[in-house]
């Protein structure tokens, strides 16, 4: 039973992690990366897509990505999704290559992204924190109902703990490296 909570705490808690990873992914560090470019939608025969499913997205080089649309008539609308999205980048289209330019990282632009970053890591922490609650709670509802003995209790509450803190160690270790990368110039 006790093993059964703990497991599913652990599920939940490494999908905190993995959400908090696909979150810094989407703030930039002034590098190309293709990852940036994951949430943008372009409208395909009347439906949203993502845009990696109309186009092929390339890194040109350190700080340039190039997106090649699979059909022609695609090269503006994907041109427009990308300049209307909210991160800030200016495309430019040569034939059917559109350029996508890294813009340099001024120093507020940085803090501001380390901020964000760091209310990312925050909300993580919290979710973490919450799933420990919710196993917690579990294991004190068997006891009341006399399932497990206290000493059990203790221990699935102690494995438990184990497990959040290192979750919230691997967090601080993300936020600490995405901090690093924000700052690199």
């Amino acid at each position: 039973m006790i093993d059964d909570i703990k497991k599913d705490a652990e599920g939940r808690m490494k999908k905190t992690l993995e959400s908090l990873q696909a979150n810094f992914h989407k703030i930039r560090t002034g590098r190309a990366h293709t990852s940036i470019l994951d949430a943008v939608t372009v409208e395909y025969y009347g439906s949203q897509v993502p845009l990696n499913q109309v186009a092929n997205v390339n890194i040109e080089d350190a700080r340039t990505l190039s997106v090649v649309p699979w059909e022609k008539p695609m090269v503006p609308k994907v041109e427009k999704a990308i300049l209307t999205s909210d991160l800030g980048l200016n495309p430019s289209t040569n034939g059917n290559v559109i350029r996508v330019p890294m813009p340099m990282l001024t120093e507020e632009t940085r803090k501001g992204y380390i901020k964000q970053a760091r209310g990312e890591a925050e909300q993580a922490r919290v979710a973490v924190r919450n799933v420990r609650r919710d196993a917690n709670g579990d294991i004190k509802s068997l006891l009341k109902e006399k399932e497990i003995t206290e000493d059990e209790q203790h221990q699935g509450e102690d494995a438990i703990q184990k497990l959040t803190d290192k979750y919230i160690a691997e967090i601080d270790k993300l936020l600490e490296t995405k901090e690093h990368d924000l700052m690199q110039v």
